[in-house]
Order: structure tokens, then C-alpha cells, then sequence
């Protein structure tokens, strides 16, 4: 279970196959990735005879996604998460860590605290902004949310409550200003939100101050062994680069 992104890229594997066929791939090399190499959880005994029926598709998948090393869209292979074949999709696996919501606010607290109003994102002030669209309504609705197999969308229960210029707001309205806006050609994409161009250099300039702005290189390797969702983020981020830099939205769902 995971939020899936892509950039939207007219490519020659897109012109092979639906849109739905790579985000159907991206869900197979994630589970076979995490069965291979290891992951928290005991895999069930449902995905085991998942991969093992998929051999022929897992192979041919392979195949097909080695035109994405040359394509312009193609995001770094060493922030692939898990092991992304097609090279512009992504995905944050569920459910986001606490260890990462907790470093998320600490670091937005931290921008308000330190740096003056005029350098901030600009997205981090429409957040503050009293009538910002990010009411945290949304993510709320998901907290307490556990489906049949015993799966959560957030580890935490509550979200964290920010302080001082943002006592108003909790990681609730970032979670909702981080899963984008309603994409109105759902049908023809299968993403139901998007982050349209217009908006690419806004979220790129508030991922790159949280994520990397005077994180050391120590304290990153230190975060990276404990969050899986902050590898994940970084691949969001160098979509949004990219995807500014061809012109092009980056899709979510």
C-alpha cells in the first residue's frame, strides 16, 4: 500500500503500454524487492505465491524497462526506493513512519523558528495562511484508518501539533499539502492528484529546505538507516526537478 507518483513523460514505454500496466510493474518490483533483499515484516504467504505466479511478468518487465537508463525522465537509480523499474515512477510506502512524521515537523518548526518571512517557500506561507486549502482534513480522515489486512496509512494516531506562528497547524495540513491537488483526468491517467507544473518549483523549494538544507551528510545516513519514507521523499524531490525541467506534471495517486 503505498502513494504512487510518476512523471508524465510521453516516452517510448508509455507508447508500448497503459498507463496503468507501469504503475501495475512499479507494484510488482516493490513487492519482489522487499521479498528478495529483506524487510521488516515476515512477507505472507499470499505475496510469496503473488511472485512466484508473476516469474514470466517479473522477466519481461526487466526487459522492457531497460530503454528507461537512457530516457530523459529517468530519476537516479541510487534514490530508486523499492527498486523502481520504470524510471520516472514512485511511490511513499505506507504507513508513514513516526520517525519521519516526527522529522518532518521538526524540521518545518525549525524554518519558521530560523528564517526570516521573505526566505521561506512559499508554500510553507500558504500553509500559515488562515484560508490555505490545506485544512489537514483529508489526512486526518486517514489516521484512524485500518483496512482488513491490518494495514495503517500513519504508525501515529494523532498528528504532531506545531508551535509559536504555527499553533494552528499540525502535520496534518502538511501531509494534505504534500499529496497535491485533484487531477481532473483521472480516467485517462489512472492518478487521481497531481502537482501541476505550475506548482513543481514550490513544492521542490519546500522538499529541498526540509530534506537536505543543512542536513549533514552524517545526520542523513543517520535518518536514511531509520526512515524508509525519507529515501522515498527524496525521490519525489528530484521528480519535482525533473519534471520542471521537461515541462511536465507529476502525477499521484
Amino acid at each position: 500500500m503505498s502513494l504512487e507518483f510518476a512523471i508524465e513523460y510521453p516516452c517510448q514505454l508509455r507508447a508500448r503500454y497503459p498507463e496503468e500496466h507501469l504503475r501495475a510493474w512499479g507494484r510488482l518490483a516493490s513487492i519482489h524487492t522487499r521479498l528478495t533483499t529483506g524487510e521488516r515484516a515476515a512477507p505472507s504467504e499470499e505475496k510469496l505465491r503473488f511472485v512466484e505466479r508473476a516469474g514470466d511478468e517479473i522477466e519481461r518487465m526487466q526487459e522492457e524497462t531497460t530503454i528507461c537508463l537512457k530516457c530523459p525522465a529517468s530519476l537516479p537509480r541510487d534514490e530508486a526506493g523499492e527498486g523502481e523499474p520504470v524510471g520516472c515512477l514512485g511511490r511513499i510506502t505506507y504507513p508513514v513512519e513516526a520517525q519521519f512524521e516526527k522529522f518532518l515537523a521538526d524540521r518545518v518548526q525549525l524554518a519558521l523558528d530560523t528564517i526570516d518571512e521573505p526566505d521561506q517557500p512559499r508554500l510553507l506561507r500558504i500553509l500559515l495562511d488562515n484560508d490555505s486549502p490545506f485544512d489537514g482534513e483529508g489526512t486526518k480522515s486517514l489516521r484512524g484508518v485500518t483496512t482488513a489486512d491490518g494495514l495503517r496509512f500513519f504508525e501515529l494516531r494523532l498528528p504532531i501539533s506545531l508551535a509559536r506562528e504555527a499553533s494552528h497547524l499540525t502535520t496534518d495540513n502538511l501531509f494534505d499539502a504534500l499529496a497535491g491537488f485533484t487531477s481532473k483526468d483521472a480516467e485517462r491517467t489512472t492518478y487521481t492528484r497531481e502537482l501541476p507544473l505550475a506548482a513543481t518549483a514550490d513544492y521542490y523549494d519546500f522538499l529541498d529546505l526540509i530534506l537536505r538544507n543543512d542536513v549533514s551528510i552524517a545526520e542523513r545516513e543517520r535518518i536514511q538507516t531509520r526512515s524508509r519514507n525519507y529515501q522515498q521523499f527524496l525521490r519525489l524531490l528530484a521528480a519535482l526537478e525533473l519534471a520542471e525541467s521537461l515541462q511536465a506534471r507529476v502525477l499521484m495517486d
